[in-house]
């Protein structure tokens, strides 16, 4: 049966409450002195929340005073009464008073940092967030932001710097789910966002490629060319990996016997490790390779640490070739499909998931078709095939 007393304790018996146990105020609130002997003492508000009966702390009694803790208990019991979960209230009313700058700096704390494997990537995640989103709405409590307030953050850049805006949204998107995710919000004002804002030009950006056919005369343009730049370039269009995996390439990831290089999955953009057949021409390369570190390519600058993307990219912009480190698996994937190679083969290749139906079958990573594949593109870079 409910308890219906109001009032029963005193200021002066709560400060001088030492025997242990629960004494009753009435309304729900409950002042508990500890069993531990240690002479804690702290309140706590019993009622029912939806049907169940729910106990709830309210703080320490030597910082809560009695007149306080009557007042949350009856806020407690009103939200209640109302079909209100007071728990979940008390967490909303932190996010009114939270800023979305902090929680956007603790989500890339928890979220980013140290999680994602592009070290470039990471920084700027903040950067954006800085430039961008901080100086609108970075002071504001992060459970007051409306979809018009992101709106607006983001209409400056929206058909401007299309990408730009489409990963801040996404930045933006994180923080508010995490913000949602501890209570400190109802709803992600990120998800309608889109409905606010003009359209944007439906053109997808592509990385700058070269053509197919004109690759084996660059790879003799790269050969004859000196430096780590270089030579990282050749080892990237001939496993048609990306700069980062070929820049964070080490040497203990090569089993040169079996002819496999294994990426594991950590450096790897989808999470998920890549075995790479070691041509003949890869095998060249490796053997031009100085073996002084475990880095296959280590920063002159900076001891222990990879090149930069910087490295292989002014490689090409010194031979005046108008195309991007990326663009040169697009052209390994022009000359697969003119070659009538597998579908999946080509994509596996390229470390891609092979989606629908036979990417939920597909276990197999076809190493050995990819094997037959990529000599196949060795021979052609090499001058050995038309």
């Amino acid at each position: 049966m409910p308890n219906l007393v109001r009032n029963a304790l005193t200021a002066l018996q709560v400060r001088r409450m030492t025997k242990p146990g629960v004494y009753i105020d009435g309304g729900g609130l409950q002042l508990n002195v500890s069993k531990t002997g240690s002479g804690a003492k702290w309140w706590s508000w019993r009622g029912t929340v939806r049907g169940r009966r729910r106990e709830l702390g309210l703080g320490p009694a030597d910082v809560l005073g009695l007149a306080e803790a009557r007042t949350k208990a009856a806020e407690f019991r009103e939200i209640a009464r109302n079909g209100g979960d007071p728990a979940q209230e008390r967490v909303r009313q932190a996010g009114r008073a939270i800023t979305f700058e902090t929680v956007a700096r603790q989500t890339w704390a928890e979220k980013v940092d140290g999680v994602s494997k592009n070290a470039k990537a990471t920084r700027q995640w903040l950067t954006k967030l800085e430039t961008y989103a901080f100086p609108l709405i970075g002071e504001r409590p992060v459970a007051e932001i409306t979809t018009g307030d992101l709106a607006e953050v983001l209409r400056p850049i929206w058909r401007d710097k299309p990408e730009v805006a489409k990963k801040l949204r996404l930045h933006m998107n994180l923080s508010f789910s995490y913000a949602k995710a501890k209570g400190w919000l109802r709803e992600n004002p990120v998800t309608d966002v889109g409905a606010a804002l003009p359209r944007q030009d439906a053109t997808k950006k592509h990385y700058k490629a070269m053509p197919w056919r004109e690759v084996p005369a660059l790879m003799r343009r790269l050969k004859a060319t000196d430096g780590a730049g270089a030579v990282a370039l050749r080892l990237a269009i001939l496993t048609a990996c990306r700069s980062g995996e070929i820049r964070g390439a080490i040497w203990s990831e090569f089993d040169r016997d079996q002819g496999l290089w294994e990426i594991p999955s950590e450096r790897m953009k989808m999470a998920r490790a890549h075995r790479v057949p070691i041509t003949p021409s890869i095998e060249a390369v490796l053997a031009e390779i100085p073996h002084v570190g475990e880095l296959l390519f280590e920063s002159p600058r900076i001891p222990g640490k990879p090149v930069s993307d910087m490295t292989l990219l002014a490689v090409l912009r010194r031979l005046r070739i108008d195309a991007t480190v990326h663009g040169f698996r697009s052209s390994f994937r022009d000359f697969a499909a003119e070659r009538g190679a597998d579908h999946r083969v080509a994509e596996l290749s390229l470390a891609h998931t092979v989606r629908g139906v036979e990417g939920a079958y597909q276990r197999s990573d076809l190493l050995d078709r990819r094997r037959e594949l990529m000599n196949e593109w060795d021979r052609f870079l090499a001058g050995d095939s038309p």
